[in-house]
């Protein structure tokens, strides 16, 4: 029987496994903590690693670009194609802080292999997801007989998600003409479960806030004014109290303006993951589910917009009692958005309900963070047809879709480029991201290769 491409690609991912895992293993060696100062010197030289391998790999072009903090790694493998389309993968070389007295087994710095898995800092998030494309684009090569990749294939590897993404924006910015692409693939993102291959379509946006409301001038006796001053603390516990109405909908007119509603296909597609409510909540710590009404779990924490309190303090803390009226009161609320809200538009709505909110003789004050804008791929867009097909031909199964409620820099390159955001990951919710023990699946890590290896022809045909 003559040999497939698929064949072709799977026979050279197994051929090439203990060189790329070595190769792997060698930077999970290297502590690229962005977060921490006393290793600015590791992410550096997490970034020249990378850009050295790249160019091991054959990328014509591999740059170290600066940043005010921490750099990124730019690589570029033009197509031979004239007509070739472009596509970016976006991930990052940074990691979280990690000690062995955190609960590690072992050195969080000095992988292991044990039980088909490799245990270390960023084997999962994010140095392996970003590293299976170098093996993938090789495998790619190898199938189709090709010396340069079906598309234009460009690589924008941060150094500072960990940390916030503090300087991603600006950086998007100013190289946006060298970033020029057709799709964008997000590799730092995951599946469903072991066993269950899926896509995400899409990320909800952040915006956060500080209100903190402002009474007497100083604290004072309750006895002598209490019933006759405005108390900031009860006004603050009133305006939390008018966050939500009695189905769980966030009360602030307008906030939910410009909303992409779920489709009935997304809704049924949601529905046909293995989801067990009594499991996730365990896993939520919590007894109970709870939120806006006529939505499944599912469909709350991934497609609608939330607001949740994230802390609220003022008056007296210690033991025993202090019967005064504080001077003040805080609370820190953040709102998740989804595709549609626009977060300029939902800061604004926020600024006006609060001074609604707010009773004479207390002043207030609200500061916001800078804003994350949600993303969403259309499920009959092409691009996410094309990364469908890739993840279907190397897992050899149906592909189902999920979203993620978080929020990440996604949408900057989506924001920036005005290109769609296409997610490709092969992470499990067991990879323990951002905890002791963080490792990799490698088969799943070795079908990230093979999904990779598949995609750029995929892409190359879907978006022409």
């Amino acid at each position: 029987m003559s040999e497939t491409p698929d064949s072709v690609v799977r026979t050279y991912t197994e051929q090439h496994r203990t060189a790329f895992l070595d190769d792997l293993a060698a930077w999970l060696r290297i502590p690229s903590v962005s977060a921490q100062p006393e290793h600015d010197g590791d992410v550096r030289r997490s970034a020249e690693w990378l850009s050295a391998k790249l160019g091991e790999t054959g990328f014509p072009v591999t740059e170290i670009w600066e940043t005010p903090g921490a750099p990124a790694v730019f690589a570029e493998w033009p197509s031979h194609d004239p007509d070739a389309p472009t596509v970016l993968v976006y991930g990052h070389h940074d990691v979280q802080p990690a000690a062995r007295e955190d609960g590690w087994d072992t050195d969080p710095f000095e992988p292991v292999i044990r039980d088909g898995r490799m245990y270390g800092r960023g084997a999962a998030d994010d140095k392996g997801q970003v590293f299976f494309h170098t093996l993938g684009v090789r495998a790619h090569l190898a199938a189709t007989g090709r010396t340069a990749p079906a598309v234009n294939l460009k690589l924008l590897i941060e150094g500072e998600e960990e940390s916030g993404s503090p300087h991603f924006r600006a950086l998007v910015e100013e190289r946006c003409a060298r970033l020029t692409t057709d799709a964008v693939i997000v590799s730092d993102t995951g599946m469903w479960d072991e066993t269950t291959p899926t896509v995400c379509t899409g990320m909800r946006g952040l915006a956060e806030c500080e209100i903190e409301l402002y009474g007497p001038e100083q604290d004072i006796h309750s006895g002598s004014f209490g019933g006759a001053v405005p108390n900031p603390a009860t006004a603050l516990a009133r305006l939390v109290a008018a966050l939500h109405d009695a189905d769980g909908r966030v009360a602030i007119p307008g906030f939910y303006d410009g909303v992409t509603d779920l489709t009935d296909t997304e809704r049924r597609l949601f529905a046909e993951l293995p989801f067990d409510e009594a499991t996730w909540l365990r896993t939520a710590k919590s007894r109970a589910a709870s939120g806006e009404a006529g939505y499944s779990t599912l469909e709350r924490v991934w497609a609608r917009p939330t607001a949740e309190v994230n802390g609220i303090g003022g008056g007296y803390q210690g033991a025993g009692s202090k019967t005064i009226i504080p001077s003040s009161a805080l609370v820190k609320i953040s709102f998740r958005l989804v595709a549609g809200q626009d977060p300029d538009h939902v800061q604004q709505a926020v600024r006006n309900w609060v001074e609604t909110q707010v009773p004479a003789g207390v002043r207030y004050r609200i500061a916001f963070s800078p804003a994350t804008r949600p993303c969403l791929t259309p499920l009959d867009h092409p691009a996410l047809q094309a990364v469908t097909r890739a993840m279907g031909r190397a897992f050899g199964r149906k592909i189902l879709f999920t979203r993620e409620g978080g929020s990440g820099p996604a949408a900057d390159l989506q924001d920036v480029l005005g290109a769609p955001v296409l997610f490709l990951g092969i992470s499990v919710p067991s990879d323990g991201w951002h905890a002791p023990n963080e490792k990799v699946e490698l088969d799943l890590l070795l079908k990230g290769v093979e999904t990779s290896a598949h995609l750029w022809g995929e892409l190359a045909a879907a978006l022409r």
